[in-house]
C-alpha cells in the first residue's frame, strides 16, 4: 500500500499525498512543515482525516473553477481549496484536441448525463455531456472559442444586473485570452488562455465558406471581433496543438502556490450551513466523508447541473420539491434549477466526393500517417476542432443580429461517439443561438449519486419551431451554391424527399434527429424577482458567504459556444470576491 508523500519535479511544492482513498488527493502545502508530519502521524495511527480549513472553497475544477482558483490564490494572503469530483486530467485523450472523440464517452472523464424524454424531440431522451476532471468541460469539449454577441451582455444589464454590461465584461474576456493575433482594443494578448486560429483545413469547409459568400453572406475573419454577423472559421482554445483547457491556462501556472490545495475524486454532497451562512461542505471519498471548511466563502462552481443539484440538497431550492425528497428547508428559493437553457442542433449531412474524415481516418496506414504527422509536426487531422467552418447569420432581415450558428463539420455520423459514416461526407450543422424554451432540472432524491431529472423543453415555442426549420431551408440555400454545390453528390438528411415548403416535415425531422450542443445554462440564474436565484455579484439569495460562479448564473443564455463566456464569469466573479473580502 502506497503511502509517501511525493512532489513532482516541475512541481516542487505542490504536495500530493498517496495515501488510501479516504485521504485528502492532494492537500494544503500553505500549512508548515508541522502540517506534514501531523498528516503522517494520522495515517501511521491509522486515523481518518475528517476536517480541513481554508479561506476560500471552490466546489468545481471547471472552466470558471479553475479561474478562480488562479486569481483567487494569487493573494497570498488566502488559502483555497478546488474540490473537484473527477480525478486529475491525466487522459492524453484530454490534450490532443481530437481527443473528444474518446473523452465524450469515458465516464472516468464524463457525467454521462442523459435527458428525460423530451416532447420538443418527439419524446426522445438524449446524453448530456458534461467534463469530470480537472478542466471541466473545457477537458473534453470541442475547443470552440465563442463570446457571444455584446448585445446578449448589454440584455444581461437590462435584467437588472449591474456590472455585466458589455463594456463591464469585456476587460475580463481580453484578461483571460492570449490571442495569437495580438491584443486589441477588443482581444488580449497576454492572459492564460490561449486562442487560436484553426490549424486544419479541409477542401469540403472551405467550399462551404465560399458557397455561403455566394450565398449573400458575408466573410467575418474575426467573429469575436467588431462584429459576430458573418461566416468564416472557427477560433480554437489550443496551443502548439494541444488542447488548452482551463485547467492548462489557470491551473497548470499555479500549482507550485503554496496557498492553493486541489483536491480530486471528491464529491460534494451539500453545503454546510450555521445560521444561514455557508461555513464550509461535506464531501465523498471512496466512501468515507470529508468536511472542508471555509472562513470566508464556499463558491460553487459545479455547472449549470451540478451548482443548483447541490443547492437543493443543502435545502436551498423550491420548498415543496425539496420536502418530497425528504429535505429540510434552509431557505426558499424557487428558481433553484428552473429557467434551464441549451442550444439545441439540427444537423444536415451531406455526401461528398472529396475526402472526408470519414474514410481519411479509416485503416491502420492512414490511422498510423496522421500520428506521426502529429507526433512530428503536431499539426494534422488530430490537431482538429469538433468544428472548423461557422457562420452566425439570420433567419429574418429585421433582426438586430445573427439568431442562427453552423458548425461545418468535415465528418458525418448518426452518432459521434459510435464512428463515423463509411462515406464521405459533411455535416453543415444549424442552431438557435437564443431560443426562448426554457426548461428545468428536479431531483430524483436527496443522494447526491443520484443524478436529477434533466427536462429541456425544447422547441416549446412557435419561434424556436420557426427557427430551427428556417435554419435547415438556409443550410439547404447554401449548399446550392458553388463550389460546395459541385463537390455534394447527395443530400443525406434530411433527404431530398423532404421538400423545402414542407414546415411540418422539417420540424418532425428535427424533432426526431436534432441534439444538444452542449452548452446547459441558467438554472441558478443572477436576477431580480422571485426566480432569481443569485444578485449580480453572484451572491445566492438569503444566505450568507456563499456564491455560484458558472454557467448557471447566465439569465439568458449568450449567442454562441459557452465555454468563453464561463471563463470570463470566473474572471470576474474573482474579482468581486476578494473586493469583499477586503
Amino acid at each position: 500500500m502506497p503511502f509517501l508523500v511525493a512532489s513532482s519535479g516541475n512541481e516542487p511544492d505542490q504536495m500530493i499525498l498517496h495515501l488510501p482513498a479516504q485521504y485528502i488527493h492532494v492537500y494544503d502545502n500553505n500549512r508548515d512543515k508541522k502540517s506534514h508530519f501531523l498528516i503522517f502521524f494520522q495515517f501511521f495511527a491509522k486515523e481518518r482525516l475528517k476536517t480541513v480549513e481554508f479561506d476560500f472553497v471552490i466546489v468545481g475544477a471547471g472552466s470558471a473553477g479553475c479561474a478562480l482558483a488562479n486569481r483567487l490564490s494569487a493573494d497570498p494572503r488566502h488559502t483555497v481549496a478546488l474540490v473537484e469530483a473527477g480525478g486529475r486530467d491525466k487522459s492524453p485523450w484530454i490534450h490532443i484536441p481530437v481527443g473528444y472523440f474518446k473523452t465524450i464517452k469515458n465516464p472516468a472523464l464524463n457525467w454521462m448525463y442523459k435527458t428525460e424524454a423530451d416532447p420538443g424531440l418527439n419524446g426522445r431522451s438524449i446524453n448530456w455531456p458534461r467534463g469530470k476532471t480537472l478542466g471541466g468541460s473545457s477537458s473534453i469539449n470541442g475547443l470552440l472559442y465563442v463570446r457571444g454577441q455584446p448585445q446578449d451582455y448589454d440584455n444581461w444589464r437590462q435584467l437588472g444586473n449591474a456590472g455585466w454590461s458589455w463594456d463591464e465584461v469585456l476587460p475580463y474576456f481580453k484578461r483571460s485570452e492570449c490571442w495569437e493575433g495580438g491584443a486589441s482594443d477588443l482581444r488580449g494578448g497576454d492572459g492564460p488562455l490561449s486562442v487560436t486560429k484553426s490549424r486544419k483545413n479541409w477542401k469540403i469547409v472551405d467550399a462551404w465558406v465560399k458557397a455561403a459568400q455566394e450565398a449573400g453572406f458575408a466573410y467575418n475573419e474575426d467573429y469575436n471581433g467588431e462584429t459576430q454577423d458573418g461566416v468564416g472559421y472557427f477560433q480554437l482554445t489550443a496551443r502548439n496543438g494541444l488542447r488548452c483547457s482551463s485547467a492548462k491556462a489557470y491551473l497548470a501556472p499555479a500549482r507550485s502556490r503554496r496557498n492553493l490545495t486541489i483536491i480530486t475524486n471528491a464529491l460534494t454532497s451539500r453545503i454546510l450551513l450555521e445560521d444561514r451562512r455557508a461555513v464550509g461542505i461535506k464531501t465523498l471519498r471512496a466512501g468515507s466523508e470529508l468536511e472542508i471548511r471555509a472562513r470566508c466563502e464556499v463558491i460553487l462552481s459545479a455547472g449549470a447541473i451540478g451548482s443548483p443539484q447541490i443547492l437543493m440538497l443543502s435545502g436551498l431550492g423550491e420548498a415543496r420539491q425539496l420536502a418530497d425528497n425528504g429535505i429540510d428547508v434552509v431557505h426558499d428559493l424557487p428558481g433553484v434549477g428552473k429557467n434551464m437553457q441549451d442550444h439545441l442542433q439540427a444537423r444536415p449531412v451531406y455526401k461528398c466526393s472529396v475526402p472526408t474524415i470519414n474514410t481519411r481516418t479509416r485503416g491502420l496506414y492512414n490511422q498510423a500517417k496522421i500520428a506521426i504527422e502529429y507526433a512530428v509536426k503536431q499539426t494534422g487531422p488530430m490537431t482538429m476542432a469538433a468544428s472548423l467552418g461557422t457562420g452566425y447569420l439570420k433567419t429574418r432581415p429585421e433582426l438586430e443580429t445573427p439568431d442562427i450558428q453552423f458548425h461545418i463539420q468535415p465528418f458525418s455520423a448518426d452518432n459521434p461517439t459510435i464512428g463515423t459514416h463509411r462515406f464521405d461526407a459533411f455535416t453543415a450543422s444549424v442552431l438557435q443561438l437564443r431560443p426562448e424554451s426554457a426548461g428545468e432540472l428536479r431531483l430524483k432524491s436527496a443522494d447526491i449519486r443520484d443524478y436529477p431529472a434533466l427536462h429541456p423543453n425544447y422547441l416549446a415555442t412557435q419561434t424556436d419551431r420557426e427557427t430551427i426549420v428556417e435554419g435547415i431551408r438556409i443550410t439547404r440555400r447554401i449548399c446550392r451554391f458553388n463550389p460546395v454545390s459541385d463537390l455534394i453528390t447527395e443530400e443525406h438528411a434530411p433527404g431530398e424527399s423532404i421538400d423545402d415548403s414542407d414546415f411540418d416535415a422539417l420540424l418532425d425531422w428535427a424533432r426526431n434527429t436534432a441534439t444538444t450542443i452542449y452548452h446547459p445554462t441558467g438554472t441558478c440564474k443572477m436576477g431580480t424577482g422571485p426566480m432569481a436565484v443569485t444578485d449580480e455579484r453572484l451572491r445566492v439569495r438569503g444566505v450568507g458567504n456563499l456564491r455560484v460562479a458558472d454557467a448557471s448564473v447566465m439569465p439568458v443564455i449568450t449567442s454562441g459556444n459557452t465555454n468563453a463566456p464561463v471563463i470570463m464569469i470566473g474572471e470576474k466573479a474573482s474579482d468581486m470576491i476578494l473586493q469583499d473580502a477586503r
